[in-house]
């Protein structure tokens, strides 16, 4: 990274992120690599819902298909892909393959951003989950927009990693802090902004494009709950911090128990005990209106 990098606004990071080259994570080569190694009978017994699983275990590979699949579908005028199982549809195995080949690794990166891969994979399990206990319409829709949403911090640990360590341990340290200050010559932009940027640049699907953006819809808000809870998960949060934001999800899922909400997250067997007696003791609190000893 270039010293004059550190004063540019989000217009010139959108340039130049752009159209750098995304990765995939080496567990995402390692295991297509071990299918191509594979008898051609476990190949051939290959559903496009097992090679999704591959997707939502790998942001970077989930933006690469959906850009091919956007491209693809301006050339033939076709619908907007807006699930893992379309742009695989779209794609094809031996496609996917030579797109994963061809890829370079994201590997040998600093801490935060290989907790940021995680919190965006968990994110699109919870936010999955969430969705399909509401009976969405399509949970996909959901799951790939919280998949998607750590994009632009994603990119900044590949290509500006000094000063993304920065920021982060800035905001880890005082969220509310990070938002306000004036930094003239630091990020005056948050990471979600450069995501949403990001994704207009690339013409990524205007429906996923909201559901990231957060607009006050169910839909957007399980996307970003999931967020929120993955981020709390990976920052090993005491497990009693999740009680508020599980019932926010409920706000949109009132038929379904904070204990249901909690099924999805994955907790140590001690930590989901936990969590289960602070959802009872809030439980309590509510019928009763007298708050828990606690």
């Amino acid at each position: 990274m270039q010293a004059h990098q550190r004063s540019w606004g989000i217009k010139q990071w959108v340039e130049y992120l752009r159209d750098k080259e995304t990765p995939v994570l080496p567990a995402t080569r390692a295991t297509l690599v071990a299918l191509q190694q594979a008898a051609e009978e476990v190949r051939e017994s290959l559903s496009a819902r097992d090679l999704v699983d591959i997707v939502y275990a790998d942001p970077y590979l989930a933006l690469k298909l959906l850009r091919r699949a956007e491209e693809r579908r301006t050339r033939q005028l076709g619908h907007d892909t807006t699930t893992p199982l379309g742009a695989i549809l779209q794609t094809g195995y031996d496609e996917l393959q030579e797109i994963v080949a061809a890829s370079r690794l994201s590997e040998g990166m600093l801490p935060g951003c290989h907790a940021c891969e995680r919190r965006a994979v968990l994110a699109a399990t919870l936010a999955r989950a969430w969705a399909a206990q509401r009976v969405d319409v399509v949970p996909d829709e959901v799951a790939m927009a919280a998949l998607l949403a750590e994009t632009g911090e994603l990119l900044l640990w590949h290509f500006a990693p000094e000063m993304t360590d920065k920021e982060v341990a800035i905001y880890q340290w005082n969220e509310r802090y990070w938002a306000l200050q004036h930094r003239p010559s630091e990020i005056e932009f948050t990471f979600r902004q450069l995501t949403m940027a990001l994704a207009e640049s690339w013409g990524l699907p205007h429906l996923i494009i909201m559901l990231i953006k957060g607009t006050d819809t169910p839909r957007a808000n399980l996307a970003r709950l999931g967020h929120d809870a993955a981020k709390l998960v990976i920052g090993e949060a005491a497990p009693e911090q999740l009680v508020p934001l599980l019932q926010e999800v409920k706000k949109m899922l009132p038929t379904q128990a904070l204990v249901t909400l909690a099924e999805p997250l994955p907790l140590s067997e001690p930590q989901r005990e936990r969590l289960l007696a602070a959802i009872a003791a809030a439980e309590q609190q509510a019928v009763s209106g007298v708050p828990s000893a606690d």
